[in-house]
């Protein structure tokens, strides 16, 4: 009963927005005037990934009053990386929802808030603690649409940081990736530059598909640039670096590691192609063919465990359907199959680092090829 009311209450405070007054013609054509002078120094202004993620969780939530975000610490203190920074001042109490620790609740909750139409973003305060939630998840949010033979939608983004940190210890520095994506129904998104980050999140938010959004918690301060109003398509990838003698396929974090190795590489004559896979769940087949059949060699290098991770399931899908274009094995660089160490040196050991993919690069293509 208690649930019922709560729901209640958040459509009604979802759809009862108060509207600003209509302004006349000449003051709105004033302002236009004024912030079409400053649209080339916004465009180049920037920005730190927390910064785009809000705004991506700000511009959805004023573009549609149903959309609305849950989870601990979200609202009076604005999430634990900032993702939600003073936007309850904005929204209120209902629509930025302050949870207790309690993952498995709210995550009921949320997908319950979804079903009856609202459009709902949980955030775990740590992607770890989602485990907790893993049943609402699993038979919950992947299912729902399905065994009600499709009278039901679940549009919800469940987002939080993850990955390996800088000495968080082993239950802060989880690798998830592997434990959501055999769960049917359920889409796994990972972005990794600040423009992709809040193109991506405004698709995730309008999606109706559940999605499991990633964000890596060493990439909250990273800076980039944002392209306003873009929405990324979630099922692409994304073409880093154009190349011809093997192809990188990475994703998150991952990607700077590769391209910090790329550097190396091209002095030493190689030209290898990086792609950022993005699309976790589904892969996107078609873009990573395309560099398959060019450079004949792959790689893929993740921060996900080796056993039962992406690139376990990439390795195989490349191997049932483009193994005739391969001139070498495909190498899986991952995480140690250990939890993470809480030692500087240790957890160095557990991750991938650009010495290996350098290694890795040698081994497959040998000797540079000559342009």
């Amino acid at each position: 009963m208690q649930r019922s009311c709560f729901l209640i209450n958040l459509h009604s405070a979802a759809r009862g927005q108060l509207r600003a007054p209509a302004q006349s013609p000449w003051r709105t054509a004033g302002r236009a005037a004024r912030g079409a002078l400053h649209v080339a120094a916004a465009e180049k202004k920037q920005k730190l990934m927390w910064e785009a993620l809000r705004e991506a969780v700000d511009e959805e939530m004023e573009a549609d009053p149903t959309v609305c975000l849950m989870g601990e610490d979200v609202g009076h203190y604005g999430g634990s990386y900032k993702v939600s920074y003073d936007l309850h001042k904005k929204y209120g109490d209902l629509r930025l929802l302050d949870t207790p620790i309690c993952e498995n609740g709210f995550m009921g909750m949320g997908i319950g808030a979804a079903m009856t139409g609202l459009r709902v973003i949980i955030e775990g305060m740590n992607m770890g603690f989602l485990l907790l939630a893993y049943n609402q998840i699993s038979n919950n949010a992947g299912m729902l649409h399905y065994t009600s033979g499709g009278q039901y939608k679940v549009p919800v983004v469940i987002r939080g940081p993850g990955g390996v940190g800088r000495q968080l210890g082993a239950e802060h520095s989880q690798r998830l990736e592997s434990y959501f994506q055999s769960i049917p129904g359920v889409q796994l998104v990972a972005c990794s530059t600040v423009a992709n980050a809040k193109a991506l999140l405004k698709s995730a938010i309008r999606s109706d598909n559940p999605i499991i959004f990633f964000e890596h918690v060493l990439l909250y301060n990273v800076k980039g640039e944002t392209i306003d109003g873009y929405c990324q398509p979630l099922e692409k990838a994304e073409l880093v670096r154009a190349g011809r003698d093997v192809t990188i396929l990475c994703y998150s974090r991952m990607r700077y590691v590769v391209m910090q190795a790329v550097q190396q590489l091209e002095k030493q004559g190689f030209d290898p192609e990086v792609i950022d896979l993005i699309s976790l769940k589904p892969f996107d087949m078609k873009t990573i063919s395309d560099s398959v059949k060019k450079t004949k060699n792959v790689i893929i290098v993740e921060e996900c465990m080796k056993t039962g991770g992406i690139g376990a399931s990439l390795s195989s899908v490349i191997n049932e359907s483009l193994f005739d274009y391969l001139d070498h094995q495909v190498i899986r660089l991952s995480s140690q199959d250990v939890p993470t160490a809480y030692a500087f040196e240790l957890e160095a050991a557990t991750i991938v680092q650009p010495e290996q993919v350098i290694e890795a690069v040698h081994k497959v293509v040998g000797a540079p090829v000559p342009a």
